[in-house]
């Protein structure tokens, strides 16, 4: 009998655990799609800084930091890692505000 984990997954067969079953998929399906906005938002803002648009960078700051906060607070982030993100970001913001 083949211990890994990559034996065949059993069916549930409790009512109870079909359910969780099915809210797993949904919640799942939710948490990468948040998860990828969240990425996008950030690649978004490091290449308008990147590219030394200053206005389009604080603009899209302040869209990323309203994102940031919501998937934290959902709690598919911890706090201090969406602060670290937006510390981050608000540094090159505004260095690049400074430099010019």
């Amino acid at each position: 009998m083949p211990t890994s984990s990559r034996a065949k997954k059993r069916t549930v067969r409790i009512a109870s655990g079909r359910k969780r079953a099915r809210q797993n998929v949904k919640l799942n399906a939710a948490n990468t799609a948040l998860r990828s906005k969240f990425r996008t938002v950030i690649k978004n803002v490091q290449k308008a800084v990147a590219a030394g648009d200053k206005g389009k960078a604080s603009e899209l700051f302040q869209t990323a930091q309203r994102v940031i906060d919501s998937i934290a607070d959902k709690g598919i982030f911890h706090k201090n890692k969406a602060a670290r993100h937006k510390s981050r970001l608000a540094a090159k913001v505004k260095a690049l505000a400074t430099a010019a």
